[in-house]
């Protein structure tokens, strides 16, 4: 396996809500932080990434910095990290706040949500899903405010809008497996656009990404996600990515700014966090799974991670 299938497996990711907007011009669509709804579109998740697959017309979305970018049929705008964006074509009089129209999504209405002044017809397929917290540190770690791909320059992008828009379309008719269907559709539309970019990415590119698409880091990250409770050490991993200690360790600092060892420490303490917040493992067996040989060691690394040892981490996380 990969960098970022390994990075992929290791983030639970769900609660995926589709619904279908057909617009008519002049329109325009407020879609909230959506940071702020995660205990709502995928409860248990901390990051929520949303993105916009346009199946016919076109559009521009326009973001608070005063970035915007223009849309197209077949394209996909991923949002990876929730930031608030305006959708539109035209000067509409009124722009709509999605905010007052997620409710009926949320209990799984997937009616299209019509508006608009009647003109040039353009029609969306919409969707959000939630991943751990701990993505910050890997594949969403250094994207842009937003992505942009087209699905429609080659054979396996049109199988992939054309299955979404099956799925959505039949969604009325009540079909056992829809929502794991739609939550399915939603990871690879989400997994396919990672690809794309981590493709596209210049030599000069640096962070996780850049650093899971490089033959030798990416050798060494594949490896601690394998494996990360394993006895690690620097000679190990170069072993692993066959190269020398130094040019391990020189390539790790320039993609990701921080050492092999670093970056496996960090790991284990996310993996560690998770195993604190959904089992009731003692706080040396969670230790032990993590690659820890005593658990006051592994007390101060989490507590220099985290600023709160083991124990009271899972208490305040809980409560």
């Amino acid at each position: 396996m990969d960098a970022l299938s390994e990075a992929l497996s290791s983030v639970r990711m769900t609660g995926a809500i589709f619904y279908r907007a057909e617009c008519t011009s002049p329109w325009g669509v407020a879609i909230p932080p959506l940071r702020e709804y995660a205990h709502l579109v995928a409860p248990g998740t901390g990051r929520v990434v949303s993105y916009h697959l346009m199946t016919e017309g076109d559009a521009v979305a326009r973001f608070g910095d005063g970035q915007e970018v223009l849309l197209a049929a077949g394209d996909v705008l991923i949002v990876p990290h929730g930031d608030p964006h305006v959708i539109s074509n035209g000067p509409a009089p009124t722009i709509v706040e999605a905010e007052g129209t997620l409710g009926p999504y949320f209990a799984g209405d997937l009616s299209t949500l019509q508006i608009g002044g009647g003109g040039e017809v353009t029609r969306l397929v919409c969707g959000f899903f939630g991943c751990e917290r701990h993505a910050d540190r890997l594949f969403l770690s250094g994207l842009p405010m937003f992505i942009r791909i087209n699905l429609r320059d080659d054979v396996a992008g049109q199988w992939l809008e054309h299955s979404i828009r099956h799925l959505v379309t039949e969604a009325g008719g009540g079909r056992p497996g829809r929502s794991v269907l739609l939550s399915k559709m939603a990871e690879a539309l989400f997994i396919e656009a990672l690809r794309r970019y981590m493709e596209q990415l210049p030599a000069e590119q640096t962070g996780w990404l850049a650093a899971a698409r490089d033959e030798i880091v990416g050798a060494a990250i594949t490896a601690i996600h394998r494996a990360p409770g394993h006895a690690w050490t620097l000679e190990s991993l170069a072993e692993k990515a066959t190269t020398s200690r130094s040019v391990l360790t020189e390539r790790f600092a320039r993609f990701l700014g921080e050492s092999p060892l670093a970056y496996l420490a960090m790991w284990r303490m996310q993996l560690a966090a998770r195993r604190l917040q959904t089992s009731r493992d003692t706080v040396l067996k969670v230790a032990l799974e993590v690659g820890y040989e005593s658990e006051a060691a592994f007390i101060r690394a989490f507590k220099r991670e985290f600023g709160l040892p083991p124990a009271r981490y899972r208490k305040q996380i809980r409560s």
